[in-house]
């Protein structure tokens, strides 16, 4: 057995001190660890804990994700469609349930024949963890370098590789919402294009803009395009997660992440992780035009869903339904100048700008240029509050 205790110093001198994930048997003592000695965030699901760990590694701090190979299937969307196009890197450790050879629970079985196949398919280096002590640090060494070249590593790890650690009285964070808003006159329905351009004209230089999956990026961009943004491709429902990672490893900026109604019913449970984090810099928007736009307009059933009283039960500091264009400018800039975690929710109209064209600009480029511009802002940052 690998002492765990002596593992999570090995990770913490590399540089992850942050650990999301959803719990397995197998990777308790390693969860327990980081509950104890670092920061932990319980993700809803896997595809979340990736999101998340993402959008730590946009804000340069390195992150890893926990899960149960059961949990993979969940993973796949962000893994496949934001990490591998972003290039964006995780370090993770995914047990190895149903292993063959070893008697599991029927669920398992299949998943424990497949798990290391899968990551190959996804093209992700990986290696079964070794339980000697020694073996592992050379092993978490290459992972780490592999990390720094901007690949994903994970380590499969096998029933009974770390040694027993305690978890200790947990404290729960209580967070409380303070204002909520819900519909209370008719709406404007204005277009997606024109909140957008609302929304986009009250960033300043230290504003990072995360935008949803489909139309939402692609008119984000035709608006203007500029290094604080983030168009999402694929990986539909993790904005919201996305912009969670990227508030807690970039306190000093205000993330902006600008959510659908589709995208967020389809991981609603982002929501209570995000409400109980309650980062005060991010503010969560949703566009909700009751329609999967981009894939033919069918209809979702944001109609008979209260965003707002969702919102404000997760424990969002102020959840607010605007009506308008001028009640949105007037809720960001009233964020912008109090703060406290946000959710505006506001109906637009069906449709979108045509012709509408696609970003000239790669995703791993645009991860790039955004990882350039929170390190420009961060160093111009401290120079004008060195002495």
């Amino acid at each position: 057995m690998i002492d765990t205790r002596t593992w999570g110093r090995q990770l913490l001198n590399l540089g992850y001190s942050l650990y999301v994930g959803v719990p397995c048997s197998y990777l308790k003592s390693l969860i327990n660890y980081a509950i104890n000695e670092c920061e932990y965030i319980g993700a809803a699901n896997e595809g979340d804990a990736v999101a998340i760990a993402s959008g730590a590694s946009l804000g340069s701090r390195k992150a890893i994700v926990l899960m149960q190979n059961s949990g993979l299937a969940n993973a796949l969307s962000p893994l496949v469609s934001l990490n591998y196009p972003f290039r964006i890197p995780v370090l993770g450790f995914i047990s190895l349930r149903g292993e063959p050879g070893y008697p599991d629970e029927p669920q398992h079985e299949l998943m424990g024949q497949i798990t290391t196949q899968m990551l190959s398919l996804l093209k992700i280096r990986w290696e079964i963890l070794s339980d000697d002590l020694e073996q592992a640090k050379r092993q978490l060494i290459e992972a780490d370098r592999e990390i720094e070249r901007g690949g994903s590593f994970f380590f499969v790890v096998r029933k009974g590789t770390f040694a027993d650690e305690p978890l200790k009285k947990q404290e729960v964070s209580t967070g409380r919402n303070a204002a909520k808003k819900r519909k209370e006159a008719p709406d404007q329905l204005p277009s997606r294009y024109d909140a957008l351009t609302v929304i986009a004209s009250l960033a300043d230089s230290s504003t990072v803009q995360l935008a949803t999956t489909g139309k939402t990026g692609r008119e984000l961009y035709e608006i203007e395009d500029a290094p604080n943004r983030l168009y999402m491709v694929g990986s539909m429902g993790c904005i919201g997660s996305l912009g969670l990672g990227l508030a807690v490893s970039a306190p000093e900026f205000d993330v902006v992440t600008i959510d659908g109604d589709g995208s967020l019913l389809m991981r609603m449970g982002s929501l209570a992780t995000i409400g109980y984090c309650h980062p005060s810099n991010l503010l969560h928007l949703v566009l909700d035009n009751n329609s999967h736009d981009s894939t033919g307009g069918q209809r979702t059933v944001s109609h008979q869903t209260d965003f707002v009283e969702i919102a404000a039960a997760c424990k969002y500091e102020t959840a607010l339904y605007v009506h308008n264009l001028d009640e949105l400018k007037s809720a960001i800039l009233e964020w912008k100048r109090t703060k406290g975690l946000t959710f505006i929710h506001m109906r637009i109209a069906k449709g979108s700008k045509s012709p509408l064209g696609r970003p000239n600009i790669k995703p791993h480029e645009v991860n790039q240029r955004l990882r350039s511009f929170i390190e420009r802002r961060r160093l111009a940052g401290k120079t004008e509050n060195s002495p």
